[in-house]
């Protein structure tokens, strides 16, 4: 055949394959995947190769690990910390210039920290081959990535010999006693910090595993336990507690519009000033340093940025480009008679299998800046409570460093011990406030702040719901137009499902490992199933067989044992033909 015909055959069907818009193909070195289709809409930017490069590689200000050190220290396989990330289920990105994976980036003061895509990024796996889901639940294992920095870090320490090579080489040409005694120094101050999160806070007997972190009780314990002790390390011990209610990541797509967040829907969410206070909170939780100190000269009365590591215009970039993501199409054929079918039960009322009352798009609470958002029932609907423990009334933690903190218009003055989640409030509304209106000890200066705060009064009270006890006065569920109200003081949003299809496995616990299985009976849910990329596009989730898996996730019915997979029994009384066709509708949401 004709070489030049060849090429227009091609060229042909490329062309049609992206106009009908099922995949965008990317070939990138030896890795090939297939991109699915996540435009969110005619009006919006594309999500496209800018988009989500940009994506995996803004820095958001989380210091990890200096990156020199990243080089230097090697892990039980020989590679360094630096060139072993994929191992832990991380993405390749040919892209970054550094050879990090997804997510991982160097910043500009030298550290190497993840960013939102690094748990937020998806990888599936049909018929040998690979498809991306960008916004998606990682798989990755976060727990074993810090575990394994502790122990590479420590052996590093453990001998003369073992820190002179070390040493060597993370200071090459500079390598005299002089730089090994500084270098020293500052190793044993980075180390002391993360070993005391790693041995109080990291669970050894069960932990994580692929697709869970415990964002919310590690956020709570690097701000309470690592950030507003006395210097030089800023820890306080007794404040870092067990981290052992891991949660599966939630998808991106759609998260800025619904107007709580976090699986206990103890943020309030919805415009940018929420997202801002959302994911300050998120960089305090992986890696980020924040110590704050008190300082009569700022209209605060405290210094919430002089030590901050947060990247602020790095969020606000990831931020604008989340509020881009679609959420992914299915690209493979469905049985469009039995989605109709399907569709006919997902609008059915709650008590008769339906889904629309508590996953449909519903008006939320209106926002300052945004007055369309999406409801966010959080509802007691019978899953695992664990995640609840850093909502015990009775745990108090000092206040360190913010003892006597207040937030103008929104929080009162932190007392000697408080709730965690209450000094995480006062950290995160006092580092955005004084980013945001930079005040300094001229008292010209500080009447122009006090009289810019007065303005921006409606501004700084949008703050007021920023991480708050559930249960607390303004922290009550928004009255959704359908959802039912249900007993019960273990709630959880409620999404809306959009995408659904690729953020197995499910329940906040990643305790079902697919929408099948999900509307049995909770007590005939499988209670051991393995955690990889493979796909079963019949019981819409994890396949059964993982080649590639390297965790086996174990549940039970126990409500507080963090991993049950019982509760949600909504549509399992549904017979087999209503349940196969309310799941080839859930693929086409």
């Amino acid at each position: 055949m004709n070489g030049s015909l060849v090429m227009k055959i091609a060229s042909f069907f490329c062309r049609a394959a992206l106009s009908l818009g099922f995949f965008a193909f990317s070939l990138a070195s030896s890795i090939a995947y297939e991109r699915l289709d996540q435009q969110s809409g005619a009006t919006a930017a594309p999500w496209d190769e800018a988009a989500w490069s940009q994506f995996y590689l803004e820095s958001q200000g989380s210091r990890m690990i200096p990156w020199k050190w990243a080089r230097a220290l090697k892990l039980s396989d020989g590679k360094s910390i630096a060139e072993g990330l994929t191992r832990y289920g991380y993405l390749p990105n040919p892209q970054n210039p550094n050879g990090l994976p997804v997510g991982f980036t160097v910043t500009n003061d030298g550290y190497l920290g993840p960013n939102c895509a690094a748990c937020h990024t998806r990888q599936i796996e049909i018929g040998g081959k690979d498809y991306r889901i960008d916004g998606g639940p990682s798989l990755a294992d976060m727990g074993s990535l810090w575990a394994d920095l502790d122990e590479a870090v420590g052996k590093a320490l453990a001998t003369p010999a073992a820190f002179a090579e070390f040493s060597r080489a993370v200071l090459g040409a500079n390598d005299n006693p002089q730089e090994q005694a500084r270098l020293r120094i500052e190793v044993d101050l980075w180390h002391a910090r993360h070993n005391a999160i790693t041995a109080r806070g990291l669970p050894k007997d069960k932990p994580w595993g692929a697709g869970r972190i415990d964002a919310v009780g590690m956020i709570l314990n690097r701000v309470t336990g690592l950030d507003i002790g006395p210097g030089p390390t800023h820890i306080i011990y007794d404040s870092i507690r067990m981290a052992d209610a891991p949660v599966r990541p939630p998808f991106l797509w759609n998260a800025p519009r619904q107007d709580h967040t976090q699986w206990p829907g103890f943020a309030d969410n919805g415009d940018r000033i929420l997202a801002m206070a959302r994911n300050v909170g998120q960089v305090y939780g992986v890696f980020g340093e924040f110590f704050p100190e008190p300082d009569k000269t700022h209209l605060l009365g405290f210094n919430f940025t002089r030590n901050n590591s947060v990247d602020f215009a790095g969020l606000i970039q990831l931020e604008h480009l989340v509020e881009r993501i679609g959420p992914p199409r299915w690209p493979w054929p469905v049985d469009y008679a039995l989605v109709e079918q399907g569709r006919n039960i997902y609008e059915r009322p709650y008590e008769n299998g339906g889904c629309v009352d508590c996953h449909g798009v519903t008006k939320g609470q209106p926002r300052l800046l945004n007055p369309d958002t999406w409801c966010t029932p959080i509802q007691d609907v019978g899953t695992d409570a664990r995640e609840y423990q850093y909502f015990a009334p009775d745990w108090q933690v000092p206040s360190g460093a913010l003892e006597g903190a207040q937030i103008p218009f929104v929080s009162p003055a932190l007392n000697k011990t408080e709730a965690p989640v209450a000094i995480l409030g006062t950290a995160v509304r006092g580092a955005i406030l004084q980013h945001f209106i930079p005040i300094t000890a001229s008292e010209s200066d500080r009447r122009k702040a006090q009289l810019a705060l007065s303005v921006l009064q409606p501004l700084v009270e949008e703050l007021k719901g920023a991480y708050t006890m559930p249960g607390a006065p303004g922290a009550g569920r928004w009255a959704c137009a359908r959802a039912p109200e249900t007993e019960g003081k273990f709630k959880y949003e409620s999404r809306v499902m959009q995408g659904i299809w690729a953020a197995a496995p499910y329940l906040h616990n990643a305790s079902v490992p697919s929408l099948a299985e999900l509307l049995k009976p909770p007590q005939m849910r499988v209670s051991s199933f393995k955690v990889g990329p493979a796909y079963d596009l019949g019981t819409v989730g994890l396949a059964t067989e993982q080649p590639k898996s390297t965790f086996t996730m174990q549940t039970d019915c126990d409500r507080r044992s963090g991993v049950s997979h019982c509760g949600h029994d909504y549509g399992t009384a549904l017979g087999e033909a209503e349940k196969k066709a309310l799941l080839e509708y859930l693929k086409t949401l």
